[in-house]
């Protein structure tokens, strides 16, 4: 086991990022044009970095599986993106964010990079306001703000629901700019197969043409990897049916240490599983926990008779309804952090007080919200006198106005209006905290090899606080990556362009023929995704959103004795040498199946409870998550050895410098 070294600047925490930019080596424009960089991932992290870099000078290669860069999975985002701008003057400043991000993480992230964070947050808004991306306004002109989960302020800037989509579209038009004046060279439809070290440094990777199912070797003086999260290794998700762990996995494969993976987020507003044969989960935008008030029936009885259909929850009276995150935690009462709004809404359903056929959902209800907006929408017209009728319509055109999307998106999957009765949520696998290992300049423990965006483990800690991945991503694109990659490339202006014809890409490409030959030639018969939903149902119910060391042991085991029987029985139809989407799956599926199991092994480790890694072992009477800050105060960082099983675990200590260590209470 190995000590980190994060390469965290000296000085006081508010100086580092200034004293690092200041400090660190630089290649001068007439020098980028020499440097070829590779960023594989093309949402907001990948997007935003390919575009500035590309701005900068130096020659990009752009990766992405879908057919346009529009299509990556950050277009999902919905609620919005925070930033430390203080626009409603509730009391807010870069600290404040920093502090609530270290908090809502539960003191498992690195200080010197969440402050750098919260520093770019007020950078991102100016840059994406410039992009021409239409942020929501107030009557004055100034952009808006909504609260999200797990603070008391105000600073998460919206476009209505569809935040994640625009800011897209911004480093999508950035993009653009920089492909027609050929500093952009764009691979859709591609996916990195393998990253291809020389002497010890990333230099390329083998990508697949998934159209043609050729195999091609692409060169470059530096790797960056912008692939977002793993959550689909729990099959039923939020993420994109495509969204994989593939590119990150092979390079840690190849020598970079995976961070943290137990680190998962569920999230607390999601529709409801419906079937079996459903294939992923859709997210309800955390943004509806502004004006939503969460409650199950008080009674045992009326949860009962909901579920049977013989009670609507329109019938139930205010005094029959338990508000349980209002009562439980009073100061944030339905805006605590996901990790403790989702595992009450477990609690509850639990007990027996879920509302749906399955027991497993609650309620989100918008009723008071209709009325008291419709109150002062009635009010600021000059009638003083409104019914309640009236007051209703005026407070459902101010609900639409907000969240107009959202409501038509749940009315249409789950065939009920939610401005007329309650919607049903309950939580689902959502963002994943863990990642590849990267230090202070985003980089992983192979040099030239970068991390940006849910892809790396840097800033989340434990648990994410809504509207932070956005957050995150573009902070790393446009204002991080640019500067720290700099001091890496400023070694590379004499190598010269890299050949591809070199025995590491001979080897490299051998290895993703070999792997593809042995999926192809199985003589099973078993789909690709009959492996996937196993191995998802054994990551919910073992690994889910609670976990024990006698069911992670077991998940262990079955993970690995379902990865032996997916090599040998799965069946893929089709050829290599063409268009295949089922040998698309079963490569992504075989590192899920690696993935799962190093989860599972991280979670058994870490004896502790901490935001999304949930221990019942490790628990206060209250329920509450018990950490261990005397033992587990550093992050995980695993070496791959072949097997999950063998893989070793490296340490970085985490240093609290700024921030006292309380135990965390949204009460």
């Amino acid at each position: 086991m190995g000590i980190l070294d994060s390469k965290i600047p000296s000085g006081p925490l508010a100086d580092k990022w200034t004293k690092h930019k200041n400090e660190i080596n630089l290649v001068n424009p007439a020098n980028k044009r020499n440097i070829d960089i590779i960023v594989v991932g093309t949402g907001l992290a990948g997007g935003s970095a390919a575009a500035t870099l590309a701005e900068l000078g130096y020659n990009v290669k752009t990766f992405c599986y879908q057919d346009s860069p529009r299509r990556a999975h950050s277009i999902a985002a919905q609620g919005g993106i925070n930033a430390a701008k203080n626009y409603q003057g509730d009391g807010d400043s870069p600290y404040r964010l920093f502090y609530d991000t270290v908090k809502g993480g539960d003191y498992r992230s690195r200080e010197a990079n969440v402050y750098r964070l919260a520093e770019e947050s007020v950078n991102i808004i100016d840059q994406c306001v410039a992009q021409g991306v239409p942020f929501a306004r107030e009557y004055g002109g100034l952009l808006d703000n909504r609260s999200f989960g797990g603070v008391l302020v105000s600073r998460t800037f919206y476009a209505k629901g569809q935040t994640g989509q625009q800011l897209l579209l911004g480093a999508y038009s950035a993009m653009n700019r920089q492909i027609n004046r050929g500093k952009i060279t764009p691979y859709n439809r591609h996916e990195m197969m393998d990253l291809v070290k020389i002497d010890g440094k990333a230099r390329g990777i083998i990508a697949r043409n998934l159209v043609t199912g050729e195999i091609e070797r692409h060169s470059a003086h530096a790797v960056v990897l912008a692939t977002g999260g793993y959550g689909n290794v729990f099959f039923l998700s939020t993420n994109a049916m495509g969204s994989n762990v593939m590119a990150a996995w092979r390079a840690h494969r190849r020598g970079a240490y995976f961070a943290n993976p137990c680190f998962t987020q569920i999230h607390p507003t999601c529709i409801p599983v419906s079937g079996e044969s459903q294939s992923k989960l859709t997210l309800m935008s955390e943004s509806l926990r502004n004006d939503g008030r969460i409650w199950v029936p008080a009674r045992l009885e009326d949860a009962q008779a909901i579920r049977e259909g013989k009670l609507k929850p329109t019938e139930l009276k205010e005094e029959d309804r338990d508000y349980y995150l209002e009562r439980r935690y009073p100061a944030f009462g339905n805006l605590v952090p996901r990790d403790v709004a989702s595992r009450a809404a477990k609690e509850r359903c639990d007990a027996g007080f879920g509302v749906n056929k399955t027991g497993e959902a609650v309620y989100l209800d918008f009723d008071a919200a209709i009325m008291r907006y419709g109150k002062e929408k009635a009010l600021t017209s000059g009638m003083k006198d409104a019914d309640d009728k009236t007051i209703r319509s005026l407070g459902e055109e101010v609900i639409e106005a907000k969240y107009g999307n959202l409501f038509q998106m749940y009315e249409k999957i789950v065939d009920e209006n939610p401005y007329k009765t309650p919607m049903m949520i309950y939580p689902a696998v959502h963002y994943t905290m863990g990642g590849l290992w990267v230090d202070y300049n985003l980089q992983t423990t192979i040099e030239g090899c970068y991390a940006a965006g849910e892809a790396n483990f840097s800033d989340h800690g434990a648990n994410r606080l809504g509207a932070s991945a956005l957050m995150q991503g573009l902070a790393d694109g446009y204002f991080v990556l640019p500067y720290t990659i700099g001091d890496y490339l400023s070694q590379d202006i004499r190598t010269g362009a890299i050949p591809t014809d070199t025995p590491e890409f001979d080897a490299a490409e051998k290895e993703v023929r070999d792997r593809i030959e042995k999926l192809m030639h199985s003589s099973g018969t078993n789909s690709v995704d009959y492996y996937h939903k196993k191995l998802g149902k054994i990551m919910w119910n073992k690994c889910g959103m609670s976990r024990n060391a006698k069911e992670l042991q077991e998940a262990i085991d079955e993970i690995s004795e379902l990865r032996k029987d997916f090599w040998e029985n799965v069946r893929i139809p089709g050829a290599a040498d063409s268009k295949n989407q089922e040998l698309e799956k079963a490569g992504r599926v075989a590192d899920f199946l690696e993935l799962g199991e190093l989860f599972a092994k991280d979670a058994l480790t870490r004896n502790e409870s901490c935001g999304g890694h949930f221990r019942e072992e490790y628990q206060t009477p209250e329920g509450e998550a018990l950490r261990d800050d005397k033992n587990f105060k550093f992050v995980s960082a695993w070496e791959y050895k072949g097997e999950p099983k063998d893989a070793v675990l490296h340490k970085e200590e985490l240093k609290y410098e700024n921030i006292e260590l309380k135990t965390r209470s949204y009460k």
